[in-house]
């Protein structure tokens, strides 16, 4: 499982809207991967924020009739225990008399082509219950947004309006040559850098960044070799899930290194402290 399956399963998760299956493949690619833990934090973040900004009302009359017209529609999954009509339902259809006038039938050097086998019943269940799964999450979300409209439109602003780093690494992570690497920091925390050849973005992620003075900036630097290239600074977010963009263009056998230094960044051009991480990615081509 990639980190992008791994972040489907997590909205599905926060939503409470897994199948026990799909649970159990949640949990055990949690367990393989906890630098992902990040994902599902975030995941419950939104959902919780959703719930608080949302008022307490009284429904409108019309909400229960719109979701059951709603669901009906939906595709509805198993339906092995629907068993074919009774002898006595089913109509009983009285074969025409012959028709002179009829042309021959079709000689099998008139067949149609060979046509491929219909899907089995097996697969047409399984995409049935994906549907099913994806149209239940869509629903979900819509009754959500739609009841938290007007009630909490600035906290729904915020949570649609996604940094420029947070819609980086979303397109990162959609991308087929997306790549990350971790490092531990020096106070025990973690950041993780993702990077796409093909999108051409750098992002860190990091949790338990230290507390720095008002007057002090994180600064990025990609690590050629022995030279250090400022890549921009970045303030830690309250929540303790930071999520940053690097400034520039990284390349192969770069490391991603993070100092502290006074506000707006180094005034050398030069790391001025120790780094509190360094990530390596992988050796230079």
């Amino acid at each position: 499982m990639n980190e992008q399956e791994f972040a489907e399963l997590s909205a599905g998760h926060a939503l409470h809207a897994l199948s026990p299956d799909e649970s159990a493949a949640f949990e055990r690619a949690l367990a393989e991967h906890p630098e992902w833990q990040s994902i599902a934090d975030a995941d419950g973040e939104t959902v919780a924020a959703l719930a608080a900004a949302t008022t307490e009302v009284a429904p409108p009359l019309t909400l229960r009739s719109t979701l059951l017209s709603t669901i009906a529609i939906l595709p509805q999954g198993d339906r092995d225990d629907a068993g074919p009509e009774s002898s006595e339902d089913a109509p009983v259809e009285v074969p025409d008399e012959p028709d002179a006038a009829a042309p021959e039938p079709e000689t099998a050097t008139d067949a149609a082509p060979f046509v491929e086998p219909a899907p089995t019943t097996s697969t047409i269940q399984a995409v049935e219950r994906r549907n099913w799964t994806r149209g239940l999450l869509a629903l979900a979300a819509s009754v959500v947004l739609l009841v938290v409209l007007g009630f909490g439109a600035a906290t729904v602003n915020e949570l649609v309006n996604r940094t420029p780093a947070q819609v980086a690494l979303a397109e990162i992570e959609s991308a087929p040559d997306a790549q990350s690497s971790a490092a531990v920091l020096t106070d025990g925390g973690t950041a993780t850098v993702h990077w796409s050849e093909s999108v051409g973005k750098v992002v860190l992620t990091s949790a338990g960044l230290p507390a720095i003075a008002d007057d002090e900036d994180f600064e990025l630097w990609y690590v050629r070799g022995d030279e250090p290239i400022s890549a921009g600074t970045f303030d830690a977010a309250a929540s303790g899930q930071t999520v940053a963009l690097l400034d520039g263009a990284m390349e192969a056998g770069d490391a991603i290194a993070v100092t502290v230094e006074p506000a707006g960044g180094s005034p050398t051009g030069a790391p001025s402290t120790e780094p509190i991480v360094v990530v390596p990615t992988g050796p230079a081509a």
